[in-house]
């Protein structure tokens, strides 16, 4: 509803920004941007936050472990929403050098997957290719790999068989480097999803990359020209990369160590190409580094690395110098920080006194961005010559830098790992007692800081979570590189179940021999997230059954090597596998479980034993583990290492609460929430459904999961419910009766029984899943949006906002999902379908959705509506009417509310009014929503329709002049013709017919009945008045009270500001009474009357528009009795019109401020305003401040009365008590120098000597606010209180000090507030003594008070 209203008052705009306002030109300099007024951004979340978010997390995980009826639930949300782990962030400022090197193959956390070759074509190509520039790389993410030869260009697929090439001929000049990067949005079309930068001699050149998904992960990838070029002769190109978020390609060359950017955009310009390119570096870097006169060779960029977390930039250089950059809007990269090598040499002597592997000479040889969303502490790795590995941490003054839109100011070594202890080929078993994993007494792990196991590294790579790929080249064998692969321990980083565990950053490593040198390395896989905040980013256990293991695929001169992550489950069965006999076995499950615990044990061998665990095949096939032998050693473990239930008989005695309460759940209970958790976590808290809309405006309803992942979840859930139903015989818990046999106390028996109440609560959570997804996937079998909106709009926002968990384990979800079914049962029925049928298909998927009682209410609802349809007077109808009566009376005891008053509307509604049946295309409620056009067709039918209303109008006269004969009430008891009037208005109040229910309001006005209204709880009332509402003031003010009566005070402050800022004939007194009145509303919490309640954001922004506005309209009143007063005016006809204008609708603060507060020089008026509109500039409100003091002295002087001081104090202090002091336009600090300065050239010696201070102290401006500012202008020694003159000032601080002392004294505290404010107080008054030029009377005054002042000290 909107009213017709004249422009609404801007949201605090700035007083004077126009510069052709009148009388501007006194306050000139002050105009700055209107920028500076808003409100400051909104904080971003802090360290505390998130330290009390993990309190809150663990406390509930706490709670949840006391097995009640809901702990199953709280564990399992638990552990579904909350990742364990800060995983980078766990690196503390230090060193460290501790890896797990295991000579167990099953421990290792890589382990190769296949081999590709490359063609023979390629080798062909290349031995033809002798004396000519060539390069290779990899497309990783597309499962491609690339080749050039001079001037071309070659792609193939490196997982097909037989792939064919994909040429780039089309240019002359050798290639020198290739980077597949991601578009710019908006330039090229949608199917072009990547972009191929080819830099030659002479040219960058861009491609268009299509890539389509094939079957088996395969990529279709086709080039297209883009005809995007520009020209790079001399630079020498050979790094590139670019920003995947916004398309931005950086490119540099060996050349210079300049930063280029290649831009390009989809049109030219007049001063800009399609494409082109920048250089960022060439105006600072020789300053940064100057190299005149040197004779070492020139500086180049060797590698670029973008971090779009941050919107950061890192280089490095070849002389190992990092430099950051800052992305910003418009290509613009700015250089913040310079980071020679001598720089991070010297941190790092911090932390270590002396390492032989970080000398004069050792380099760094790589970087590696680290994203905000994995860690917020380190966004920079770097690896050296030597393998150590330097994490740096960029930090924007005393903070971390996160912020995308915070550029870093320094950046310093925060942590460096020192390279294994291990030589290639060596393990931690082989070495014996190893420095690697032992640790002293005290608990801390050696550190080996001269370790030459990695020296001689050539380049090496991070992916998130931190997996490190270090490839080393050695003298002994230059021909084939070493590669070192070392990865997070996530299970060990969550929780160390070992003092040998210390180490807060654990990692496993293990060498490969690689078959050639390396030429490129990349991810296949997508980067790794277990969540989007550092808070459980890299806890891999979390996600091992939601995401693929990642894969990196490293190239070398003989052919692609593809390597997988092992996950922990995987690592399990490896064990099993190549555990060595019955007694090796038994000894890693041991171990598996000293070094993540007994809860991950079993989690992870249930895993196993459900069939989750994966390995490389024969045929290099990552599949399934399906080997008996494996799959029963695992169903043995999680049974024997289980575990079990303990009662915690202190607390029984201490809280008093029932012994079973108290059980905590055995191992093997966390384990199956922890493998439950795992399996839906990824649709844990996802919505069910998502609304879009088609092309042509329709609505469509979406999952939110792909169906796919829904099933993969249910069959998973159903294996471990079979797996569960098969050995439950063996599980303590749920065995049955039969397993209390084997208790032999009774703690053990209260100990069992909490056991199988939380593990059966479990299981039938685990059903409540399966049949909670059986019953989403049957939901979308169905025409999903026409079943959504049939329901209500109150039900169908409770499905928009339903999630999996609500669906699962709330009574709200279940209640909401059998209305789901219903109105599928309805909508099939509604298109002839058997209901019978329908409603034994859901039984059989989802029966707790859908009972027995629920089929024949649903066969009852379906007798009803045929009756309906063959008419109540037939004899089929009857039959069916009474078929139907018959099951609605059997089911009676389980019909919910709703199904009954469905019911009873469609009896009743066979009987229903003449009227509608008059009209039945309802023409009369379109005209009357069209407002009621003169000469259409639809007016006869109202005209039809009303006639018939007018009798029952005429019935309403006649019921209360009946009832109004006779009593009301008799004996305390409604009397029988007040309950018939009563049932009469039910009935017709009741009526869903919208044209009865105007006709009637319309009716009631006529009779003068406002009250009668005002009683009617219908929606319908709302919709006449906010119809009526448009064009009469009356029914607009009987619409919000309508709403107050209902205490729906946030819809009555809605109407009443639009009555405020509406174009109606009301005074400006009537727009503040109404403004007041919706502040009020606005601020009662009072539930309303409507189902869908305003949300505490929306009543916060209507509070602060009706406060902004009242505000406003308040300093216009204040103009306005002003003006009614000025006697200034040319002629009475201009201020007529001004009083007209004011007297109105609200104005803007620009019109009230230029157009008559500035022109009228109204001072005080413009403070109050600059109040308002939160203005800054305290040069002008300083210069409005002067202009207030003089113009009130000039007024009081000429007028005569009262006294100039008198009038300046006074204004002063009502300025101050309506701007509460504000410090913006309240400085005390200009304005009490400003009065001591007036009372000195003006009022010296008149009024009270200490009227100025006075008239602050009398603000209840604090003493320590006040002296500071009159000590200052003591010192300052400025004019006019210079010389001599400084006596006036110290006079004051005498006052003040002496009224500060007596204050301080009768509230019985420490005089001044504390012994440092009294010392400091003495101090200076013994320099008053010494330089105050006092009189003698208050000499003696200051020295007594001195006196009194070391005595309290005592």
């Amino acid at each position: 509803m909107s009213f017709s209203a004249v422009a609404q008052t801007p949201q605090r705009p700035l007083p004077g920004a126009f510069m052709m306002t009148p009388a501007l030109a006194n306050r000139r300099q002050s105009t700055t941007a209107a920028s500076s007024i808003f409100s400051p951004a909104p904080s971003a979340p802090t360290a505390q936050d998130a330290g009390r978010q993990v309190a809150q997390q663990q406390t509930q995980i706490a709670a949840s472990q006391r097995p009640g009826t809901a702990a199953p639930t709280n564990i399992l949300t638990w552990r579904a929403t909350t990742l364990l782990g800060k995983g980078a962030d766990n690196l503390q400022e230090g060193i460290s050098s501790e890896y797990d090197i295991s000579a167990n193959p099953a421990w290792v956390p890589f382990q190769k997957v296949k081999l590709y070759d490359i063609p023979e074509r390629i080798f062909d190509q290349y031995n033809e290719a002798q004396g000519l520039s060539t390069n290779m790389g990899l497309f990783a993410e597309l499962n491609h790999a690339w080749f050039t030869i001079d001037n071309s260009l070659y792609l193939w697929d490196y997982t097909h068989p037989n792939p064919d090439m994909i040429g780039f001929e089309e240019q002359p000049h050798a290639i020198t480097s290739v980077k597949l990067v991601r578009p710019r949005a908006g330039v090229f079309v949608n199917t072009i999803t990547h972009v191929l930068v080819v830099s030659t001699t002479s040219d960058i050149i861009l491609i268009g990359v299509s890539s389509q998904p094939g079957p088996g992960g395969s990529h279709t990838v086709t080039l297209y020209q883009t005809r995007m070029q520009v020209p790079i002769k001399g630079l020498g190109v050979s790094c590139i990369d670019g920003s995947a978020r916004s398309g931005r390609i950086f490119f540099a060359g060996k050349a210079s160590n300049s930063l280029y950017e290649l831009t390009y955009q989809q049109e030219e310009k007049w001063f800009q190409n399609r494409c082109g390119k920048i250089n960022h570096t060439a105006k600072g870097f020789t300053t940064v580094l100057p190299t005149f006169g040197s004779k070492a060779p020139p500086e180049y960029v060797k590698q670029i690395a973008v971090d779009d977390t941050r919107n950061l930039v890192y280089t490095l250089s070849s002389t190992s110098t990092i430099r950051v950059f800052h992305m910003k809007p418009g290509n613009v990269l700015d250089l913040i920080i310079a980071r020679p090598l001598a720089a991070t040499m010297k941190d790092i002597s911090h932390m270590v006194s002396r390492s032989e592997l970080l000398v004069p000479g050792t380099t760094i040889t790589s970087i590696s961005p680290m994203s905000a969303t994995e860690t917020s502490r380190v966004s920079l790795m770097g690896t050296t010559s030597t393998g150590c590995r330097l994490f740096f941490s960029a930090t924007s003054g005393t903070y971390y830098s996160s912020d995308s839109s915070t550029a870093p100011t320094s950046m310093q070594v925060h942590h460096v790992k020192f390279p294994p202890a291990l030589l290639p080929g060596q393990t931690s078993s082989s070495r014996g007692p190893s420095t690697q994993m032992t640790a002293y007494q005290s608990g801390a792990p050696v550190t080996d800081l001269n370790s030459r196991s990695l020296t001689g590294t050539r380049t090496s790579i991070r992916y998130a979570p931190g997996y490190f790929f270090c490839f080393v080249r050695t003298d002994q064998n230059p021909h084939n590189d070493i590669l070192f692969m070392s990865a997070p321990d996530s299970g060990r980083i969550k929780g160390p179940q070992e003092v040998s565990s210390a180490t807060k950053f654990a990692e496993s490593a293990m060498w490969n021999l690689l078959g050639g040198n390396v030429e490129d390395v990349g991810l296949v896989t997508p980067p790794f997230a277990a969540s989007a905040s550092p808070l459980g980013f890299g806890n891999e256990l979390a996600v091992q059954f939601d995401q693929p293991a990642a894969e990196v695929a490293v190239l070398t001169s003989t052919g692609i090597q593809t390597i997988r992550r092992r996950r922990l489950v995987d690592i399990f069965a490896a064990a099993i596998r190549y555990g060595g006999g019955e007694d090796g076995l038994e000894g890693e499950v041991r171990k598996f479980a000293r070094m993540y615990g007994r809860g991950e044990t079993t989690a992870t061998a249930l895993a196993v034993a459900c069939g989750q665990g994966l390995d490389v095949t024969s045929d290099a096939r990552v599949a399934k583990i399906t080997d008996p032998e494996i799959l029963e050693y695992a169903r043995k473990a999680f049974i024997d290492f289980g575990g079990r239930a303990t009662l915690n008989e202190n607390s029984v005695v201490d809280n008093g609460s029932s012994a079973i309460d108290n059980v905590r759940p055995s191992p093997r209970h966390e384990g199956i929430a922890l493998y439950i958790s795992r399996l839906v976590r990824s649709i844990w808290r996802a919505p069910l459904i998502r609304e879009a809309v088609t092309p042509l405006g329709g609505l469509v309803v979406l999952p939110t999961v792909p169906l796919s992942k829904l099933q993969i979840v249910q069959r998973d859930l159903t294996q471990l419910q079979e797996f569960l139903d098969k050995n439950k015989s063996l599980i303590d818990g749920l065995a049955g009766p039969e397993a209390l046999g084997r208790v032999a106390t009774k703690q053990d028996e209260i100990a069992l029984q909490g056991e199988h109440r939380a593990l059966n609560a479990l299981v039938r959570l685990i059903l409540s899943v399966i049949e909670g997804i059986s019953f989403v996937l049957v939901l979308f079998d169905e025409r999903v949006e026409e079943i959504v909106l049939s329901l209500s709009d109150s039900s169908r926002q409770r499905v928009r906002q339903l999630t999996y968990e609500g669906l699962f384990c709330t009574s709200d979800g279940k209640d909401l999902a059998k209305e789901l079914v219903k109105a599928i049962v309805n909508r099939n029925i509604a298109n002839g379908s058997n209901v019978d049928t329908i409603a034994e298909a859901l039984r059989r998927r989802c029966g707790s959705f859908c009972s027995a009682d629920d089929v024949v209410t649903f066969k009852a609802q379906e007798q009803l509506k045929k009756a309906s349809e063959n008419g109540a007077n037939s004899e089929s109808g009857r039959i069916l009417l009474n078929e139907s009566l018959k099951l609605f009376q059997k089911v009676a005891a389980s019909l919910t509310m709703e199904n009954l008053q469905w019911a009873v509307e469609q009896y009743v509604s066979m009987a229903f009014y003449a009227a509608q049946e008059t009209d039945r295309a309802n023409r009369a409620l379109a005209w009357i929503k069209d407002d009621f056009p003169q000469q259409d067709s639809r007016q006869s039918a109202f005209e039809s329709r009303k006639r018939c209303y007018d009798l029952i109008h005429r019935v309403i006269t006649a019921v209360d002049q009946a009832s109004s004969q006779a009593p009301e009430m008799l004996d305390g008891d409604y009397t029988t013709t007040a309950k018939r009037r009563s049932e009469a208005y039910d009935v017709i109040n009741n009526s869903d017919d919208e044209v009865f229910q105007t006709s009637l309001y319309d009716w009631y006005l006529s009779q003068g009945w406002k009250d009668r209204l005002l009683e009617i709880s219908s929606p319908y009332v709302v919709a006449y008045l906010q119809r009526k509402s448009i064009d009469d003031v009356d029914h607009a003010d009987l619409l919000w009270r309508y709403y107050a009566h209902y205490n729906s005070f946030f819809e009555a402050a809605e109407v009443q500001l639009m009555l405020a800022k509406s174009a109606f004939d009301l005074t400006l007194e009537q727009r503040i009474e109404y403004l007041s009145r919706a502040k009020t509303n606005a601020s009662t919490r009072t539930m309303g009357m409507r189902e869908v309640r305003s949300s505490r954001q929306s009543r916060q922004e209507l509070l602060r528009e009706v406060s902004e506005l009242l505000d406003v309209a308040n300093l216009q009143e204040d103009i306005l009795q002003r003006l009614k007063q000025d006697t200034r005016f040319p002629d009475a006809e201009r201020k007529a019109m001004a009083l007209k204008q004011l007297n109105g609708p609200v104005l803007s603060l620009e019109e009230l401020f230029n157009g008559y507060a500035d022109q009228a020089e109204y001072y005080d008026l413009m403070i109050l305003m600059y109040e308002a509109a939160d203005h800054r500039n305290p040069s002008s409100i300083r210069a409005t401040w002067q202009n207030l003091l003089d113009q009130v002295h000039t007024q009081t002087v000429n007028e005569g009365s009262p006294q100039p001081w008198e009038a300046v104090s006074e204004k002063t202090r009502s300025l101050g008590i309506r701007l509460n002091l504000a410090d913006i336009t309240f400085p005390v600090h200009e304005l009490l120098p400003m009065l001591e300065k007036y009372a000195f050239e003006h009022q010296r010696g008149k009024g009270p000597a200490t009227w100025v201070v006075d008239t602050f102290l009398d603000l209840s401006v604090p003493y320590e606010t006040v002296l500071p500012i009159l000590e200052a202008m003591f010192y300052n020694d400025e004019a006019p209180f210079e010389g001599r003159n400084r006596k006036y000032i110290a006079n004051d601080m005498l006052y003040v000090i002496h009224r500060w002392f007596v204050d301080s004294s009768r509230s019985g505290t420490v005089v001044f507030g504390s012994d440092e404010n009294a010392a400091a107080i003495s101090e200076t008054l013994k320099v008053l003594l010494q330089n105050g030029g006092m009189d003698e009377a208050r000499v003696e005054q200051c020295e007594l008070l001195r006196v009194k002042i070391d005595l309290n000290m005592r």
